[in-house]
């Protein structure tokens, strides 16, 4: 699995103490390109070196921290990675029998998620247990709202989470 960013121990993305995932594609910067100018908030990930993770030993390193009881992936876009993200949730589930929450911060609106190249991301991650996801690019200028879902403040009017397992 290839991450660009690694927090064991993050207590800044949801409410509960998290280990996040720091993930490292994001193929249009649709941010920046809507907002005609460079806003990502996580560019600077883009120039970041490439971090090869064993599936397994991460799982078993998040397992390990007694303090840890949720997992963020974030990034640059974790849906531009959904082989390495399926993958991750499908051991973390099935292999590891672990039912924490799981947030997924993405910068797609929920119906581009809904009918993305014919098939909805939402109802494949759907069959996985406590699967959160916080929806919206990040729009500048914006007054910070707090998510209930989350526990956090999001940036942007239109961002919100929901948790759809």
């Amino acid at each position: 699995m290839t991450l660009k960013g690694l927090i064991d121990t993050d207590i800044v993305n949801y409410r509960k103490t998290s280990m996040t995932l720091e993930f490292p594609i994001c193929k249009n910067f649709k941010c920046d390109r809507e907002c005609g100018r460079q806003v990502c908030q996580n560019s600077a990930l883009a120039t970041a070196p490439d971090i090869e993770v064993d599936v397994d030993k991460l799982i078993q390193r998040y397992l390990d921290n007694p303090i840890t009881k949720a997992i963020v992936c974030q990034g640059l876009e974790p849906m531009d990675s959904f082989g390495d993200l399926w993958l991750f949730l499908l051991k973390l589930r099935r292999t590891y029998q672990c039912q924490d929450d799981v947030v997924i911060y993405t910068g797609y609106t929920k119906e581009e998620l809904m009918h993305r190249k014919g098939i909805s991301r939402i109802l494949e991650l759907r069959q996985f247990p406590n699967i959160i996801i916080k929806y919206g690019r990040f729009i500048p200028d914006q007054q910070p709202h707090y998510d209930e879902v989350l526990g956090v403040e999001l940036a942007s009017d239109n961002q919100y989470a929901e948790k759809i397992s």
